[in-house]
């Protein structure tokens, strides 16, 4: 597995949903079908989202090509 960041392509608003497919070996697609799913049951699921937008580092330009 790789770490967790938010990676330069594949972003739709600011790469979270890629970061965490990346990371856990699922699309982008996948994690973001099942984030819109999950906003339909009661929970933090914004906050969680605009935290992680906020931790996660973004993808080193260096690392970009080196996948």
């Amino acid at each position: 597995m790789t770490s967790l960041y938010r990676p330069r392509d594949e972003r739709m608003i600011a790469g979270v949903c890629a970061g965490l497919g990346r990371r856990f070996g699922l699309s982008a697609g996948v994690v973001r079908l099942l984030f819109v799913l999950s906003c339909l049951l009661p929970g933090p699921q914004f906050v969680v989202y605009l935290v992680l937008w906020a931790m996660l580092p973004n993808e080193d330009r260096s690392m970009a090509g080196h996948r």
